[in-house]
């Protein structure tokens, strides 16, 4: 049996797991590069839009969700890929829905943002 690793040991090693897959992400996933890219204008323009400590984090967490919902389809998509490259109805069923996650947080984007721009500048 494999020691389990507790306390900080156990807070380091998920810590460096996470590195990994985000770099494994960001390596092979073109869709989460655009996303991070985004993120990475979208979350200081935040600070601009939104008026206060509510908005600005509504703004900076439906740019977080999409990232978070990306990796999770990205970890479906390799698990679905991993148990063979011939097709089955089930394996389709998996990534549409994955895809139709993220679908679902870019509308969340659009609509966070959206709103709050139009409260606050129109």
């Amino acid at each position: 049996m494999i020691p389990q690793r507790t306390g900080f040991t156990r807070v380091v090693y998920a810590a460096k797991y996470s590195w990994q897959g985000f770099r494994a992400a960001f390596k092979t996933e073109a869709a989460f590069r655009q996303e991070l890219f985004f993120a990475v204008i979208l979350i200081p323009a935040a600070f601009w839009v939104g008026n206060n400590a509510v908005e600005v984090s509504l703004l900076i967490a439906s740019v977080l969700l999409l990232l978070i919902v990306e990796l999770i389809n990205t970890a479906i998509e390799a698990v679905v890929d991993r148990f063979g490259e011939e097709w089955h109805e089930l394996s389709g069923v998996a990534k549409d829905v994955g895809s139709a996650a993220v679908m679902l947080a870019i509308i969340l984007i659009f609509t966070v943002w959206g709103l709050i721009a139009w409260e606050n500048y129109f």
